[in-house]
């Protein structure tokens, strides 16, 4: 593995990492600041959406910021990366995210790993991160499409946090973290034998968003907008 690949996955693996710190961390936290369920949830969504911002604008020039199995997987299917790059970033992620909830338990004096037992299932939860996922999905690539990647530490994170209200999983959108907070037993946690349908779903959402992507920012055969030129440049000569 190259040094620069290496590097690559070595900020997959950090942020992955810090983002689940965050998730359950902030989780752990808001259970302990209040017993009104509204307020943890709110102190933990508004985290997580502070914590992505910086992940984003910290680790994007490195690996693009994925973070995210689903984000890598797309990019496979379009060929935007190698197979076996997007293999590891993958596997890193998923690490990642387990050490990740690791570190939040131990930070709260709690077991290392601490199967959840909060069972997340239903027609409306899976809805939702099917939602959740392509949403973001199209958001990334409603900003690659269009050459605003600067944006990505501002409007990636605040999808986030409107899907954590208005969807009703909360918004996990990601396989990685899923599999993640299933090593927690706290606010944050979802039981492993949620997850798997989870993923499915999370991947279903991938390809919706995917699919919304190359009909609202196909990459070619696009006619480009005229230009707002003055009056005087319309009227003057062609040269």
């Amino acid at each position: 593995m190259t040094h620069t690949l290496a590097r690559r996955a070595s900020a997959e693996f950090l942020g992955t990492a810090v983002l689940v710190a965050t998730v359950v961390g902030s989780g752990i936290m808001g259970s302990l600041l209040s017993d009104d369920l509204a307020v943890t949830l709110l102190i933990n969504a508004l985290a997580t959406v502070a914590a992505l911002g910086v992940l984003i604008w910290a680790f994007g020039p490195i690996s693009g910021a994925h973070f995210n199995p689903v984000v890598t997987g797309v990019a496979l299917v379009r060929r935007e990366m190698p197979t076996g790059e997007g293999a590891l970033y993958v596997v890193v992620q998923v690490v990642g995210a387990c050490a990740g909830a690791i570190v939040a338990n131990l930070m709260f004096d709690l077991p290392a790993v601490e199967t959840s037992t909060h069972v997340r299932s239903g027609a409306g939860v899976w809805l939702g991160e099917v939602v959740a996922t392509a949403g973001l999905l199209l958001v990334i690539g409603a900003l690659t499409r269009t050459g605003r990647g600067h944006l990505g530490p501002v409007l990636v994170p605040a999808w986030i946090g409107a899907a954590y209200f208005f969807t009703a999983s909360t918004s996990f959108a990601n396989p990685a973290v899923t599999i993640g907070r299933s090593l927690t037993d706290t606010f944050s946690g979802i039981a492993p034998q949620s997850v798997p349908l989870f993923v499915v779903f999370q991947v279903l959402g991938a390809a919706v968003g995917a699919g919304l992507t190359e009909y609202f920012y196909p990459r070619r055969g696009v006619r480009p907008e005229p230009l707002d030129l003055p009056d005087a440049v319309h009227d003057g000569p062609v040269r």
